[in-house]
């Protein structure tokens, strides 16, 4: 991965800060980084959900750091920016189960810790500061695709943070003069995502199931769709993101394939990667989730010339084989 650069500068000129840089899209924005010369890359992480597994091979480079911590502490995130040039936040409680089985954290996670994240780069005088937005901030809105500038009601605590977070990153822009820029991902995947635990996402969890030679279990009748988006998509929208210039507000920018596909589909596609033929198990639909997803991506690309260079299908193939390779030792944690 990450053989095309997505950046015309000198990378040893700058210092970066990847918050969650040990979770899974952190983590490949940290390999990126450090593989095109990245003068400094210190990560942020509580290790709640990130994994010493996913920066073990980074922890030799020179340029890489490691500071042990909690965005939820003003006094860590101070400490964190401290030399910093650029900053890439991706720390955060995901998942919208996780955020209706325990909305109190995600509230704290999600809206405090970015909150303490926005005054410390504030202060500390950051070029930029990029953060992990959300499409479920789309809510119940019914339109496809989705525009930035359209937004519905939420349908999760999870939406609900994420939502707020740009509310925040709006206010800091009008009234300090602070200008971040928000990534609302659409269903991120590949290398390093946890096919572990209660709250996995769906691919991770359907390659494990092939991988198995069972057959997966899908919420709903299987024609829910998504615009699914390979991390090394999202890793680019990061790197040109912070890198972007003449933008002068804040701005929130979708960051995905432009595609849809059902889960149906997805199985269909990681199934036949795998060369089995199994129908899937279905079940009810879970609670806060969208029917579909689908994303205009015209307005990242205007901004800084966002353009994914992976498909679904590939992407597919190279999650397969990367979940292949580091078989039932993976465990995300």
């Amino acid at each position: 991965m990450y053989q095309t650069p997505y950046h015309t500068q000198d990378l040893s000129q700058y210092r970066f800060l990847v918050t969650g840089g040990a979770g899974f899209i952190g983590s490949n924005l940290v390999e990126y980084l450090l593989k095109w010369g990245a003068g400094k890359v210190r990560v942020l992480d509580n290790f709640a959900t990130g994994s010493q597994a996913n920066i073990a091979a980074f922890k030799a480079n020179p340029a890489f750091e490691l500071l042990e911590g909690d965005i939820r502490e003003l006094d860590t995130c101070r400490k964190a920016l401290e030399g910093i040039d650029l900053v890439s936040h991706q720390a955060a409680l995901g998942s919208v189960p996780r955020s209706i089985h325990d909305p109190l954290a995600s509230n704290e996670v999600n809206i405090s810790g970015f909150l303490n994240m926005l005054v410390a780069a504030r202060d500390a005088g950051v070029k930029r500061m990029v953060y992990a937005a959300s499409s479920s901030t789309y809510g119940d809105h019914p339109a496809l695709p989705k525009v930035e500038e359209q937004i519905g009601q939420p349908l999760s605590p999870y939406a609900v943070t994420k939502y707020v977070n740009e509310l925040y990153a709006g206010v800091f822009s009008s009234t300090y003069n602070f200008h971040t820029l928000g990534l609302r991902y659409f269903n991120v995947f590949g290398p390093r995502q946890n096919p572990r635990g209660p709250y996995a996402a769906v691919i991770p969890l359907f390659i494990e199931a092939a991988l198995r030679g069972e057959a997966p279990t899908i919420n709903g009748d299987g024609q829910t769709s998504r615009d699914f988006t390979f991390v090394e998509n999202a890793v680019q929208a990061n790197i040109k993101a912070m890198l972007a210039e003449g933008i002068s507000k804040h701005e929130v920018v979708n960051i995905a394939v432009g595609q849809r596909t059902t889960l149906n589909e997805l199985w269909q596609q990681i199934s036949g990667i795998a060369g089995i033929s199994l129908s899937p198990h279905y079940r009810e639909e879970r609670p806060g989730d969208v029917r579909h997803s689908l994303a205009d991506i015209g307005k990242a690309q205007k901004l800084f010339g966002y353009t994914p260079l992976y498909s679904v299908p590939q992407g597919l193939a190279l999650a397969y084989a990367w979940y292949k390779a580091a078989g039932s030792q993976f465990s995300g944690r």
